[in-house]
């Protein structure tokens, strides 16, 4: 399994509001987290929404983020995280 990232690496997701389909969810954009893990290479999703092939096969993380980085006024404990799972082309070196 290929990629660029592994898992411990820090990351930060693309702040972007491409029309469309995205599987990226709105209030993780911009985010910075830490690969959690590798879930594998897969068809990108928002190519295969509109009838295409979703080739070539995108790489597909686990991303884990402190709740208190993806929503300022969480009140839970500091070390309540959130995974969320994002395509590569999303992610960028933090």
């Amino acid at each position: 399994m290929t990629g660029s990232f592994t898992p411990g690496d820090r990351v930060r997701v693309i702040r972007a509001h491409p029309p469309g389909h995205r599987r990226t969810p709105y209030y993780i954009r911009g985010k910075e987290g830490v690969i959690e893990r590798i879930c594998g290479a897969f068809p990108n999703p928002e190519e295969l929404a509109y009838g295409f092939d979703g080739r070539p096969a995108k790489t597909l993380y686990r991303v884990r983020f402190r709740q208190k980085d993806v929503w300022p006024d969480y009140a839970g404990a500091e070390i309540d995280t959130v995974d969320v799972d994002i395509y590569e082309h999303w992610l960028n070196p933090a």
